[in-house]
């Protein structure tokens, strides 16, 4: 990834009657970045996508591709090429005709088209197989072809629209593996649209998740995670504890909060905080708080009630009941101790370390009229 810009959306909206798909969406992805947009259904990424590819036409705002307008651009006119979800290959073509499908137009000599073909195949790790019938192919098979016939045309911006989501879990994420892989080699800009957390995790340099229209927050998956802005975008990526707070004091960007029955506990302060009446919403993941086994001690740690356990192989899911917080927590333990074992119903200690909390800032009102 390059400091360059491949990417510019300037204030982009995009309306279907009364309906806003797109509210004033900006946002700038750089030349090689892998990003994300990732939300749930309905909250505009693939609006947003389409609008890049050629698509579908902004409302009002401006996308830039490379430098140049684009808006007003067709998208057989724009460097970028698109794989769907469904992947749309042709039933009657083998593999090497639906991958130089699209060359076609280039009027590209014979040996020219079979040698960017059989690059292309090459970089999916489907050389050999260009005479093979789309109908003989497996689910991975026809997605390296998908992508074999975008990469063959050299585009500069490969968008991806949720293109592993038919697969199951296991080729799923043998894919994400190799997409990402893929990704490094070419060394293009990736955008890709998906509503599956771990998937935009794995695979990012940096994702957007969008609500209602609007981008939340940009940055990379680390941060996102670990420094979620909201409580919306905390809870979207992965579970979330959340404890109501009082603020007892402020100085040099350190919020100072009562978290209930884990005490005073000191928080850097996002950017554009505010809190009018003094409450505040802090969340921590479950995997930042810790069984205490027999006679071991913590700095930090309370008590509870096993409530609940959900078995998930390596680890267990608990959820614990605490006198005096509104909701029991959630916990995630691995299962080498026996966490799988202990009986619903079982006093239990935890620890947690006061610097896994975050401070998160109020959600926005969404209109999408």
């Amino acid at each position: 990834m390059t400091d360059r810009t491949m990417i510019r959306i300037d204030a982009v909206s995009k309306f279907y009657g009364i309906y806003k798909a797109l509210d004033a969406v900006s946002l700038t992805i750089g030349e090689g970045e892998f990003f994300s947009l990732l939300g749930p259904s309905g909250c505009g990424k693939t609006t947003l996508l389409r609008s890049i590819a050629g698509f579908e036409t902004p409302t009002s705002g401006e996308i830039h591709i490379d430098g140049v307008p684009s808006v007003m651009l067709p998208p057989n006119r724009r460097p970028t090429n698109m794989v769907f979800q469904s992947y749309a290959i042709f039933p009657h073509l083998d593999v090497a005709e639906n991958v130089a499908y699209g060359l076609k137009r280039l009027r590209l000599s014979r040996e020219d088209e079979a040698r960017r073909v059989g690059d292309a195949l090459e970089q999916v790790r489907l050389a050999g197989l260009g005479k093979r019938q789309a109908h003989e192919l497996s689910g991975g098979q026809r997605q390296r072809v998908a992508l074999a016939r975008a990469l063959v045309m050299r585009p500069k911006v490969l968008l991806l629209d949720e293109p592993l989501s038919a697969l199951d879990k296991k080729l799923r994420e043998e894919m994400q593996v190799e997409l990402r892989q893929l990704q490094k080699a070419v060394g293009i800009t990736f955008i890709l649209v998906t509503h599956d957390q771990y998937e935009a995790l794995a695979l990012s340099d940096r994702i957007a998740v969008m609500f209602g229209g609007k981008i939340a927050q940009v940055a990379t998956p680390k941060e996102i995670y670990q420094h979620p802005r909201t409580r919306k975008v905390a809870d979207f990526l992965g579970g979330m504890n959340f404890l109501s707070g009082r603020i007892l004091g402020e100085q040099a960007g350190t919020v100072s909060v009562d978290a209930a029955r884990f005490g005073a506990v000191n928080l850097g302060k996002p950017p554009g905080f505010t809190a009018a009446d003094g409450r505040v919403t802090l969340g921590i993941r479950p995997e930042r708080l810790r069984l205490l086994w027999d006679d071991e001690r913590a700095p930090h740690e309370l008590s509870g009630r096993l409530e609940n356990r959900a078995y998930f192989g390596e680890v267990t899911h608990l959820s614990v009941g605490v006198e005096g917080l509104e909701a029991p927590l959630s916990m995630v333990e691995t299962n080498s101790y026996g966490a799988d074992d202990l009986p619903i119903g079982a006093e239990i200690r935890l620890a947690y370390d006061p610097d896994a909390f975050v401070l998160l800032a109020e959600d926005p009102p969404v209109s999408r009229v």
